[in-house]
């Protein structure tokens, strides 16, 4: 019998990796959307066939994390065996700017679901999507499962709260919940207001002419980054064992923004510091130093670990960016290694795992 998925924050780079994955283990695939005037299904719409195709295997439904009706209707209607939310305002700065919506979305709307999980008369597991933003000013390094949270933003509250109402619901409900505790991962689906994707799609405003300069805020920031690609299989996997838990899912080493902004330029055979200019605009009311993640309860149990190095994955951003600004990445990129110091995988790192 095929599976069954509802992801919410299906549009968003995750909810795009993560459809592509269960599509391709044979699950039946709906997401929900929120409505509209303009379209915003540019990352999944190359997963659509023939709508008059039989085979057609990937729904979306109109909802919304901040309406419960639309939610319960939605999730009678598909009844799912495996819930994914992913759906939030994702923005940490953007967050301190309109903290009741994202308290909507990443807080409530996760209490929302839950209330729909639990009240459904069929079985469904569930995951909830956390963020190493909920440690903040850390208590320890690396952060595991049990690391205090210290969150230092109206996001990362919103997150804690979704965090210990999914571990509440699998203790008093006995709802098959695990939270996924993700720490940065980038890839080319990454929105342009992120730093990563900022500086990559900088680079190539920059080659192609229509931009002089990139502005960026803390450039001491510490984070680990890992490629988003192999993180929505961690979710996956946390929904296939037997009892549910809480998985940290990193790299287990940092780099700063920095060194970010350095192996992307090297990339492309420059210097970064003739390109990057500092901006206070773009720091937030309280900054959040360093995250370093220590994955090995999600290697131990899960079978799961990193594999893409950070050079490689800074290059794979930067390609990405040089064609779609219509460049041709093979004449702009010097080869991996050759003037990319300071950007490999252990380069500028914290003390590793």
């Amino acid at each position: 019998m095929t599976r069954r998925a509802l992801i919410t924050g299906i549009t968003g780079q995750d909810g795009s990796y993560l459809a592509e994955l269960l599509l391709d283990k044979g699950y039946e695939v709906h997401g929900i959307i929120r409505r509209s005037s303009s379209f915003s299904t540019g990352r999944i719409d190359h997963l659509y066939r023939d709508p008059h195709d039989r085979n057609v295997r990937l729904f979306l439904h109109y909802g919304d994390l901040t309406d419960s009706s639309s939610l319960i209707t939605t999730l009678n209607r598909v009844k799912p065996d495996e819930v994914y939310n992913l759906g939030a305002q994702s923005h940490v700065k953007v967050s301190f700017e309109m903290p009741e919506f994202t308290a909507e979305t990443a807080a409530m709307g996760n209490l929302r679901l839950l209330e729909a999980v639990r009240n459904a008369d069929w079985p469904i597991r569930f995951y909830q999507a956390g963020s190493s933003e909920m440690y903040g000013s850390v208590a320890e390094s690396p952060q595991t499962e049990s690391t205090p949270f210290f969150p230092r933003s109206p996001y990362a509250i919103a997150k804690v709260f979704a965090h210990w109402m999914t571990v509440e619901y699998r203790a008093a409900y006995g709802v098959h919940a695990s939270n996924g505790i993700l720490f940065n991962h980038e890839s080319p689906r990454r929105g342009g207001t992120f730093v990563t994707r900022k500086i990559t799609r900088g680079i190539a405003s920059i080659l192609a002419g229509r931009e002089q300069r990139l502005y960026l805020g803390n450039l001491d920031a510490k984070r680990d980054w890992g490629y988003a690609k192999e993180y929505v299989e961690a979710m996956w996997l946390m929904l296939q064992q037997p009892e549910p838990d809480d998985y940290v899912i990193a790299t287990g080493e940092t780099h700063t923004v920095r060194e970010f902004a350095q192996a992307a330029f090297a990339a492309v055979g420059r210097e970064w510091q003739d390109f990057v200019s500092f901006d206070e605009r773009y720091l937030r009311p309280t900054e959040v130093d360093a995250l370093q993640g220590d994955a090995s309860k999600a290697r131990d149990r899960l079978g799961w670990q990193a594999t893409t190095t950070f050079e490689a994955l800074v290059r794979l951003m930067v390609e990405a960016d040089l064609a779609e600004a219509g460049l041709d990445p093979a004449a702009l990129m010097v080869p991996a290694g050759d003037g990319s110091a300071g950007a490999g995988r252990n380069a500028g790192a914290g003390s590793g795992r």
